[in-house]
């Protein structure tokens, strides 16, 4: 469970989802430095104090933005609107990934959570 098996993970996928993919995952790196890359449930995710706080997936025409709460989207609705989602996945274009200020709240949220766990 480590960077090396999030690497292999972005390397089997094709272009666009794997450069955009990495442009997650560094932001995701970006907003917390101190976060583990591990993979859960057979996809990239990041670990903080033993609790997964986010992750990501590819699929054949979207990719997905995983908070690892089904309550954290629903926190953050009205900033959702332009995006699919599911109770415990947000959809994104294979092209474009969320923005950094959007992931930076979507992490918030999921960290206030875990410390209130």
């Amino acid at each position: 469970m480590s960077a090396e098996e999030i690497d292999a993970y972005l390397a089997a996928l094709e272009e666009p989802k794997q450069s955009t993919l990495r442009a997650l995952r560094r932001t995701i790196l970006d907003i917390v430095p101190d976060a583990e890359q591990c993979i859960s449930y057979g996809m990239p995710a990041f670990r903080l104090r033993g609790k997964v706080i986010a992750g990501f997936a590819a699929f054949k025409n979207h990719l997905s933005y995983l908070p690892h709460s089904g309550s954290v989207l629903p926190e953050l609705h009205d900033e959702l609107v332009e995006y699919d989602t599911t109770k415990g996945s947000l959809h994104f274009p294979v092209d474009s990934p969320p923005p950094w200020t959007l992931v930076k709240k979507l992490i918030d949220v999921r960290i206030g959570q875990t410390l209130r766990d």
